[in-house]
């Protein structure tokens, strides 16, 4: 029997630990979930069906200017092409900065930097093909995918969270930069790369303006 009650008991740690966990890291499960539904989904599509869904989620010049919101929020979930990857390197960049900023920062805070990511980067082109330095064409570029929002949680975790979050974030971040090219093209100002910057520093001035607010206390009202 009490052997019996001892497993009972422990079940219910289990079970009380999990809804703790889901909680605290609401924004990166939420985020994580989203993003494997619609990996998923696009894997299965048809070529035509995929070129279809990136054409519609395409944060480029011209969706911009149509309809920036619905682009904006479409295009952090739909990938560039289908990896079983990506939920890996989005796992190893935003637990760790849930942890270290809770929910409303870490959604703040990648949110800034994929939105930033993407008005630079598309800014720029929008300029160049204003000056007849690009193409008309390219302000129907195709321009999706989560590593804006990776790459502000990985500035995130990498500056402020635990060794542990820390060592995940760099190895993150290593992988994007030598296998993912993600800075390639920089000095020609490719829009990746000007995008991924962007979203590095507003990951580093964001998140270290929001670590380093003092919390309010019960005195404060």
């Amino acid at each position: 029997m009490r052997r019996a009650a001892g497993d009972n008991n422990g079940m219910s740690l289990r079970v009380s630990v999990l809804p703790r966990c889901l909680g605290r890291y609401a924004v990166a499960w939420v985020y994580l979930a989203g993003f494997v539904i619609v990996d998923i989904a696009f894997g299965v599509l048809w070529p035509g069906g995929r070129s279809a869904v990136q054409q519609w989620a395409s944060t480029n010049v011209a969706n911009l200017r149509q309809d920036p919101l619905g682009c904006m929020i479409a295009s952090a979930f739909v990938p560039s092409g289908y990896s079983v990857a990506w939920p890996l390197l989005i796992a190893m960049a935003i637990f760790g900065a849930n942890r270290v900023l809770g929910n409303w920062r870490t959604a703040a805070v990648c949110g800034a930097g994929h939105v930033a990511g993407t008005l630079v980067s598309e800014g720029v082109v929008a300029y160049r093909i204003a000056q007849g330095l690009l193409p008309e064409s390219d302000s129907r570029i195709i321009d999706v995918g989560p590593s804006y929002v990776v790459v502000a949680a990985v500035a995130t975790a990498l500056l402020y969270g635990p060794w542990a979050a820390r060592v995940t974030a760099g190895a993150d971040l290593l992988l994007l930069v030598v296998v993912g090219g993600i800075f390639s093209g920089l000095s020609t100002l490719q829009v990746a790369a000007v995008g991924h910057l962007t979203s590095l520093v507003v990951g580093v001035i964001l998140s270290s303006a929001l670590v380093r607010r003092p919390r309010r206390t019960a005195h404060d009202g």
